[in-house]
């Protein structure tokens, strides 16, 4: 009570910026050693210590002995399992990125870039590609019809499914929370009257999906090899990388630009409509 009654706004302000810097570091530890073995081994000294407080309060002599001998040299053992750990959190302190981007940030960073390895193979090579991302819009009812996988995104992968002639190769690939929820989906056509005659089924399906929700398509000419982006009933063709990846940051990422969002879909991106 002595504390409170002789502190000022000043000593609140400095424990409340202390509780939040703390809790910012917690955080991010957390986030660095998640997906681990490190969530293991920390589960295993949680349970430690709980033997150790057992001990102490139902005062066992001979465990709370070992447990005190095992916590005298347990700093050090700290230090030996969790090396891997701590190196690569003193790398990343290193390179600035310990605090700088999150983990969703990254797994966003590694999905794209796989996504932009397999289009621009399959482009080369003038192989037909359909890549749907779901966003709010729920699409079970498309990853209904085609085959489930729930797999890891991965260029190969990818580019393994578009492959002609082989059993998914036909239909669309739907991506669901990171993950290729299925491929070889059927999707609805456009009855836009107003969309090119140049564009094909694939074209059309792209569209379609975006018109009914929220969804980011990508497709692969399979006549021309051009790269082509579907989002809002629009379409922009033969995209540069560039401003895929720009556009795949904004619309996929957790944080994006509201102002830019009001304007027409078409004048937010460079490319042909």
């Amino acid at each position: 009570m002595n504390y409170f009654a002789n502190s000022t706004w000043q000593d609140y302000l400095k424990d409340i910026i202390d509780i939040l810097i703390v809790t910012y570091i917690i955080y991010h530890l957390i986030l660095l050693v998640r997906g681990t073995r490190a969530i293991q081994l920390l589960k295993g000294l949680l349970v430690l210590v709980l033997i150790w407080a057992a001990s102490t309060w139902f005062d066992l002599y001979t465990l709370k002995w070992l447990m005190n001998q095992m916590f005298t040299f347990g700093v050090l053992a700290v230090f030996i399992i969790f090396q891997p750990e701590l190196r690569r959190g003193l790398e990343q302190l290193g390179r600035g990125k310990l605090f700088g981007r999150n983990a969703d940030d990254e797994e966003l960073s590694k999905e794209i870039g796989a996504v932009i390895k397999a289009v621009n193979y399959l482009s080369r090579r003038k192989i037909g590609a359909l890549l749907v991302f779901e966003r709010n819009t729920g699409l079970n009812e498309y990853t209904e019809s085609g085959i489930p996988m729930q797999s890891v995104i991965s260029s190969e992968l990818l580019i393994n499914i578009f492959i002609p002639n082989t059993p998914l190769h036909d239909g669309a690939v739907i991506v669901q929370n990171r993950r290729i929820a299925a491929a070889g989906c059927y999707l609805p056509l456009s009855e836009n009257p107003f969309i090119s005659k140049e564009l094909g089924t694939r074209h059309r399906a792209a569209i379609g999906i975006s018109e009914v929700g929220d969804a980011v398509s990508i497709v692969v000419s399979e006549e021309t090899g051009q790269i082509s982006l579907a989002i809002e009933g629009q379409v922009v063709r033969d995209i540069n990388e560039e401003s895929l990846i720009s556009k795949l940051y904004e619309e996929l990422g957790p944080k994006f630009n509201q102002i830019e969002k009001r304007k027409p879909f078409w004048k937010r991106i460079g490319g042909r409509k």
